[in-house]
C-alpha cells in the first residue's frame, strides 16, 4: 500500500500531485493535500487534520493548491484495499451536498460503512488490509433455504403496469398507484425479473426495517434460482452490525449482489450494474432523514435514476401529493391498479361518532361488539393507536400537578414496566424517572393517568376479553434485535387474536386472517398546525385499513371520532384517494403551498429562546441584503422567526425561520449564497443551527 510520511509542510513542490479531499467535518470547504504519486478521484486516503488523522475521499486534482504550496501537508496513507468509488456514486454525493446545502465531506463519508472511514482500522498496515480483507477472509454466510414459489397469474391491470415499466428505454419515473391489496409487489417482482435477466442489478427500497423480513422471503423464493450465490440478495439497513453492513455494501459495490433490499441509507450504496430502482410505500415520511444530512431517499432515487438513465418505480396506495401532482402533470408515468388482486372487496369503513357515547375504557360499544364477533369467528383484529406508553400524562387532581419533563416543554409519558413498577419517559429527550407514588407538590397519593397509550389499551383489552391472545407491537415491545420479526411471525402463524399497534403495523404487512381494524384517537392529528397533517392522517388510516380483508370478504374498519363530517374521514369511507388528493392539491394551490412552492427551514438552538430568535432575525436581515443585490429580488420569501411548538428539548430552546419560493432554482441560488454566511453569524451568537431543504414538518 502506498504510504507517504506526514510532514507539517512540503518544502519542495516539484513532482508533487495536488489532491482536493472531502472530510467529514462541519466546514463548508474541501481541503488540499499533496502526494508523491498520483491518487485517483474517488480513492480514500488518510490525512492529517489539525491534531487528528482522518479518512477522506479525493474529489479533484487541482492544478495548484488553494494555499501556498509550502503550507500543504502530505497524504499519510492511500487506502487501496478497494478501487476508487464509482463516478456515478461521486456525482450522487455532489448533487446531495449541493441540493441539501451540506459540506461534501458530510455527505460522502457518512454514506460509507463505519469501518471504511475509521482510521484505527488501517493504523499500522503497510499492505492492503483492514476491514475489507477481514470480511473477505471470513467468507459469505449461507443464505437461508427458501423454497421457490410459483408466480401467480397477473391480472390485466398488473400486466399493463409491468409492460409500461419494461417499455422504458433510459430513464422514466413510474408512479405505481394501487389500492391496498392490489398486487403492487407482484408488479415489482416481474419488473425486477426482466432487469435481472439482462444481467443488471435491482435496488429495492422500503421505508422501515420491520418491512424487510417478509419482502426478503418473497424475493428469495422468487429469485434464488435466477440469481444464485449467497450474496445474490443482500439486505442493508441501520439495524445491521458493522460487519453485516460492510459485507452487504461490498457485495453491492462488486456487483455480486444482484438485488439490494434496504431502507433509506441504501440509496447511497454503489451498484455498478444498477438497472432498476423500486421505492415501495414512496409516500412514507421515513424516507426523509431527520439527522445530519436531511435528505429524501425517494427524491435521491429519482435523481439517481435520471443520472444513470434507468427506470424508477414509486409505489403506494396513497402516493405523496407531490408525486401525484408530478404524475398528473405528465412528469411521471402513471400506472394504476384500481382493484384488489384477489376477488375480495375492500373493507367497509364505519365512523363511530363518539360525541354522544359513553366509552368503556376507551372503547365504544360498536367496537367492543365487533371485536367479540371477530373473536367468535376465529378472525384476528387490530387496534391501531399511534401513541406508545401507558398514558400520555400523569395527573394529580388535588393540585393539578402533571408529569412535565424537567428538560422539555412536553409531558413525560407514563410507561409500565410490569404490574408493580411504572416510570416516566420523555419521548423528546429520553429523560426517565420512576413514577412518583404520591404527588410531588401536595403529597396526594391518588395520581391518575390521563389518556391512553398502547400499553394501557393492551391492558384494557385483556380485561375486556380475558381469553383472547393479545399482543402489542410498538417501539417499546420491539427494542431487542429480531423481536419485531418474532412478533409478526406469531401474527402470521395465527397465534394472536388481537394486535395493538402503532404505525409499525400500518403498512406493507400481509395479514391473512385480519378481519377487523379499530382506530383510536385519530382526531389528535386532525387539527395539527402542520399543513401536511391531513395528508399524513389520510395515508396512515388508508394504509392501516388496507391490512384488513386481504384474503376474505366482510372485513371492517371502525374509526372512533368526534368529527365524522371531516373531509379526511369521508374520503376514507369512500376509499377515494383520488378525490382526497384533488381536493387537497386545490387547497394548496390556492394558498401557494408545496408542491406549488418550495421550502427550506432554518432552525436555531440556544440556551435561551431569545438568542435563537435573535440569530434568526439577523439571518433574515442578512437575507434582505442578499436579495436586494440579486436579480430575482422578491422570488424568495422569508417569514418571521417563531418558537417551535415544543420550544425546549433537553434544556435547549428552539425557534425556526421558514423560507419559501415559487421557483426551485431561485430558492437554491439564494440558499447557496445565504448558507455560506450563516456559520459566522451562528458562531458569534453562540447558537447551533440546521438548514433543511424540503422539510416534511413545519
Amino acid at each position: 500500500m502506498p504510504e507517504i510520511a506526514a510532514t507539517t509542510a512540503v518544502t519542495a513542490t516539484q513532482n508533487m500531485f495536488w489532491l482536493r479531499v472531502a472530510l467529514d467535518v462541519p466546514l463548508n470547504d474541501l481541503f488540499d493535500y499533496c502526494s508523491l504519486a498520483p491518487v485517483p478521484i474517488g480513492q480514500r486516503v488518510i490525512v492529517p487534520f489539525g491534531r487528528r488523522k482522518l479518512v477522506g475521499v479525493v474529489v479533484a486534482h487541482p492544478s495548484s493548491p488553494a494555499l501556498a504550496p509550502h503550507l500543504i501537508k502530505a497524504v499519510e496513507q492511500v487506502l487501496d484495499d478497494l478501487p476508487p468509488l464509482p463516478a456515478d456514486w461521486m456525482r450522487l454525493g455532489r448533487f446531495a451536498a449541493r441540493y441539501y446545502q451540506r459540506p461534501l465531506g458530510e455527505v460522502m463519508l457518512p454514506a460509507l460503512p463505519v469501518a471504511l472511514r475509521r482510521v484505527s482500522d488501517y493504523r499500522g498496515k503497510r499492505s492492503a488490509g483492514g476491514p475489507v480483507c477481514r470480511i473477505d477472509r471470513r467468507g459469505a454466510p449461507v443464505a437461508p433455504a427458501i423454497a421457490a414459489d410459483e408466480p401467480p397469474q397477473l391480472n390485466a391491470d398488473q400486466v399493463r403496469a409491468v409492460e409500461m415499466i419494461a417499455a422504458v428505454r433510459g430513464h422514466a419515473t413510474i408512479l405505481l398507484y394501487g389500492v391496498t391489496g392490489s398486487g403492487k409487489t407482484e408488479v415489482y417482482l416481474h419488473a425486477a425479473q426482466t432487469v435481472l435477466k439482462q444481467g443488471r442489478q435491482v435496488l429495492f427500497m422500503v421505508p422501515e426495517i420491520n418491512l424487510t423480513p417478509q419482502l426478503e422471503r418473497s424475493l428469495r423464493s422468487r429469485f434464488a434460482p435466477l440469481a444464485g450465490g449467497s450474496d445474490a440478495l443482500v439486505v442493508l439497513n441501520s439495524g445491521l452490525s458493522e460487519g453485516e453492513r460492510l459485507r452487504a455494501w461490498l457485495a453491492a459495490l462488486r456487483g455480486r449482489a444482484r438485488i439490494l433490499l434496504g431502507t433509506r441509507l441504501a440509496i447511497f450504496a454503489p451498484m455498478p450494474d444498477l438497472g432498476l430502482i423500486i421505492v415501495d410505500e414512496e409516500h412514507d415520511g421515513s424516507y426523509k432523514q431527520q439527522e445530519g444530512l436531511r435528505y429524501s431517499a425517494r427524491d435521491l432515487a429519482v435523481w439517481r435514476g435520471s443520472d444513470i438513465g434507468i427506470p424508477v418505480v414509486l409505489g403506494s396506495a396513497t402516493p405523496a401529493l407531490e408525486s401525484w401532482h408530478h404524475a398528473r402533470r405528465g412528469h411521471y408515468l402513471l400506472a394504476v391498479l384500481p382493484h384488489r388482486a384477489r376477488p375480495v372487496e375492500p373493507p367497509t369503513v364505519r365512523l363511530v361518532d363518539t360525541r354522544r357515547l359513553v366509552l368503556d375504557r376507551g372503547f365504544s360499544g360498536p367496537l367492543v361488539e365487533a371485536l367479540a364477533q371477530r373473536l367468535g369467528a376465529g378472525q384476528q383484529s387490530l387496534i391501531f393507536l399511534n401513541r406508545r406508553g401507558y398514558a400520555p400524562v400523569l395527573n394529580c387532581q388535588s393540585c393539578g400537578w402533571t408529569s412535565q419533563c424537567p428538560r422539555c416543554t412536553a409531558y413525560a409519558v407514563l410507561h409500565r414496566r410490569d404490574s408493580r413498577r411504572h416510570y416516566l419517559q420523555c419521548h423528546h429527550c429520553g429523560y426517565q424517572a420512576p413514577a412518583p407514588r404520591a404527588c410531588p407538590d401536595c403529597g396526594d397519593p391518588d395520581l391518575r393517568p390521563i389518556g391512553r397509550g398502547t400499553q394501557r389499551v393492551e391492558e384494557n383489552l385483556r380485561s375486556l376479553f380475558p381469553s383472547a391472545r393479545v399482543v402489542r407491537i410498538d417501539a417499546d415491545s420491539t427494542r431487542k434485535k429480531g423481536s419485531a420479526e418474532q412478533l409478526f411471525a406469531q401474527v402470521h402463524a395465527g397465534c394472536v387474536d388481537i394486535m395493538v399497534g402503532t404505525q409499525m403495523v400500518s403498512k406493507g404487512h400481509d395479514f391473512t386472517r385480519l378481519g377487523l381494524v379499530g382506530v383510536l384517537n385519530a382526531d389528535a392529528t386532525l387539527f395539527a398546525s402542520d399543513f401536511r397533517a391531513p395528508e399524513r392522517l389520510f395515508a396512515q388510516l388508508m394504509q392501516v385499513a388496507g391490512r384488513a380483508g386481504r384474503r376474505a370478504q366482510g372485513a371492517e374498519v371502525i374509526i372512533q371520532t368526534g368529527y365524522p363530517e371531516q373531509a379526511v374521514y369521508q374520503a376514507l369511507v369512500r376509499h377515494d384517494y383520488a378525490g382526497f388528493a384533488s381536493h387537497s392539491l386545490a387547497e394548496r394551490e390556492a394558498v401557494g403551498l408545496p408542491p406549488y412552492a418550495h421550502q427550506a427551514l432554518l432552525t436555531a438552538e440556544a440556551a435561551r429562546l431569545a438568542a435563537a430568535l435573535d440569530f434568526l432575525g439577523q439571518s433574515k436581515a442578512l437575507s434582505e441584503a442578499l436579495r436586494g443585490a440579486a436579480a430575482d429580488n422578491g422570488a424568495v420569501v422569508l417569514y418571521e422567526p417563531i418558537p417551535l411548538r415544543v420550544v425546549r428539548v433537553a434544556n435547549v430552546e428552539r425557534a425556526q425561520l421558514l423560507i419559501e419560493s415559487r421557483s426551485r432554482p431561485a430558492l437554491q441560488n439564494f440558499l447557496g449564497d445565504w448558507s455560506r454566511e450563516l456559520p459566522a453569524l451562528a458562531s458569534a451568537a453562540h447558537v447551533r443551527y440546521r438548514l433543511e431543504v424540503d422539510p416534511l414538518e413545519i
